[in-house]
């Protein structure tokens, strides 16, 4: 009897070391998880963002709430998800301007390659250069005519510094030749709204955030940034068409903190897994100018050490510095 006692409690000791990991896995979550955002309110990640949380919250039985930690072209958002604690209750809805910016600023406090835990990609972001209607041209040709025509008059919006509309700006002078006044904004709200009202003319920006206001006939797009027309706008010819090789887009995704347990990453991979596989889901984001875009959690670390050293070239080759 004692020999078997002995066994029983060798056996019960030899376990004790998986105990928490089975814990935690069939636990989380157990309470709400915050999904930062870094940029305001309103703009084309901001709605995305919203639309994963309710999805990607009823996908895992718990409440996700949106924060807004807008500045610095993400870079605050995501240093607040860096610094959280990695339990997989602080994500953060990243985006493609998190790998310019660890060539567009300097001395930043982290990697976001290094410093984060990939989950799983959510969606392109297609951008479209717009005009307010009262604009005299209705082509980038004429766009590009116009911006040759008066050199430093015209100004273009993009919402902040570090996202691929703020790139595409100075891709576009830079590939067409044309001298524009580059007007940043803190993000895509704002930019929208003056453009609606006629003190900024012309921006680039996320489909999403303008398609309504296109469809509305209050802006007019002129071009997709994208390599082919983008579904959501099947009408819009792409920048391309006008000037050969001209090519650019965004995307979201969630990241978590550096050592994040790999069961819990699994647990939040696999539920976007079902919000990927949902087809109400990917028709939501069509809607909103948002295709879908999916990558599991290995994939989508080689993308986002891809997306750096691609636009890692064109930031340096274009000697922009953050505004």
């Amino acid at each position: 009897m004692k020999r078997r006692s002995f066994l029983q409690l060798a056996a019960g000791a030899a376990a004790l070391p998986l105990a928490p990991h089975i814990a935690r896995a069939q636990a989380y979550p157990a309470h709400p998880i915050r999904l930062i955002v870094g940029f305001p309110a309103g703009g084309q990640v901001d709605i995305t963002a919203r639309l994963t949380a309710q999805a990607l919250g009823e996908a895992l039985g718990q409440t996700m709430v949106v924060e807004n930690k807008p500045g610095a072209g993400g870079n605050l958002g995501a240093q607040a998800v860096i610094n959280a604690a990695p339990d997989g209750y602080t994500l953060f809805f990243a985006a493609a301007s998190n790998t310019v910016n660890t060539t567009l600023f300097a001395n930043l406090p982290y990697d976001f390659a290094r410093d984060t835990a990939p989950v799983g990609t959510i969606n392109r972001i297609p951008l479209v250069l717009e005009v307010n209607p009262a604009f005299e041209t209705k082509t980038v040709a004429g766009f590009v005519a116009y911006a040759k025509a008066n050199p430093g008059k015209l100004s273009v919006g993009s919402p902040s510094a570090g996202t691929p509309p703020y790139l595409c700006v100075d891709l576009l002078k830079m590939m067409a030749g044309i001298d524009m006044v580059h007007v940043p904004y803190v993000g895509e709200n704002q930019m929208v709204t003056d453009l609606l009202g006629g003190q900024l003319m012309a921006a680039v920006g996320g489909i999403s955030s303008g398609i309504g206001h296109i469809k509305a006939g209050k802006l007019t797009a002129l071009g997709v940034t994208t390599a082919a027309r983008a579904s959501e706008l099947p009408d819009v010819p792409t920048i391309a068409d006008t000037i050969p090789g001209f090519e650019a887009s965004g995307w979201s995704g969630i990241v978590a903190p550096k050592n994040t347990p790999k069961d819990v990453v699994d647990r939040l991979a696999a539920a976007i897994g079902v919000l990927q596989a949902d087809a109400k889901f990917k028709q939501r984001l069509s809607e909103f100018g948002a295709p879908l875009f999916a990558l599991s959690p290995e994939a989508f670390g080689k993308f986002i050490v891809e997306e750096t050293e691609k636009w890692g070239k064109v930031v340096k080759f274009a000697g922009l510095k953050p505004q």
